[in-house]
């Protein structure tokens, strides 16, 4: 579903992701990890479409970002580690708008802003504007706008952030959901105690490099992600 062949991505002189490879498979969710400033968002943002690259070439479902940028952006979903929305707008006039940039017929529309509505607590709430709204809240509406278009692959920076535990709740078994009927997920996330019981894979990455990169019984071992992880990112090690 999403392949990154030898991406290379550079701020002038810094060389911010460099020669990263991976691969997502159909229903797999993937967890990169790695130290402020390691990639990840650049990576991220590469797989949108929002930043052009000059090595290498990323595919989504076989679709080149570079040669039809529009193509793979119709089927993705891209959660921001801060959702910049449309403040003047109410919840619900933002959920259908997305919806229409989507495509997404009436009766879908309806029935995913009332299920993903109602599991993240904002049903009551989607009259309102969202200028009137918590970080949190904000961080609900821009889930289920990337929920409600029933994406092929969710791409997502620090999604956690800013949800209380009962929406994280929610969203880890909506991303599970998602995965079993042949989407896939490749976030980034601090939070390693979720990525290690919720990925199916993991990706860590250390100035700009690939450094591990597999399933995650296999990359952890006989000890936790978070052990793995502080060893190998250790600049003593």
């Amino acid at each position: 579903m999403l392949e990154i062949k030898n991406l290379t991505k550079s701020y002038g002189s810094k060389r911010a992701v460099d020669d990263l490879t991976l691969t997502l498979q159909k229903g797999e969710i993937c967890g990169f990890i790695g130290h402020n400033g390691a990639g990840k968002t650049t990576t991220i943002k590469c797989c949108c479409g929002l930043l052009d690259f000059e090595g290498g070439e990323i595919l989504l479902d076989g679709v080149s970002v570079k040669k039809d940028p529009i193509g793979c952006k119709k089927k993705i979903a891209y959660l921001p580690d801060n959702p910049d929305l449309y403040e003047f707008m109410s919840g619900i006039k933002y959920l259908n708008f997305i919806c229409d940039v989507f495509g997404i017929s009436k009766t879908d529309r309806e029935a995913r802003i009332r299920k993903y509505g109602n599991l993240f607590g904002m049903t009551e709430n989607l009259g309102s504007p969202i200028s009137s709204y918590s970080h949190g809240m904000k961080q609900k509406i821009a889930v289920i706008s990337a929920l409600c278009h029933d994406p092929e692959i969710m791409l997502c920076d620090e999604p956690f952030v800013g949800l209380d535990p009962s929406s994280a709740h929610a969203f880890k078994l909506a991303m599970r959901e998602m995965c079993d009927k042949g989407a896939s997920i490749f976030f980034s996330t601090h939070v390693l105690e979720v990525a290690e019981k919720l990925c199916d894979t993991i990706a860590i990455i250390k100035n700009g490099r690939l450094i591990a990169y597999g399933p995650t019984e296999q990359v952890k071992g006989d000890t936790s992600l978070e052990s793995v992880f502080l060893e190998l990112v250790d600049d003593n090690v």
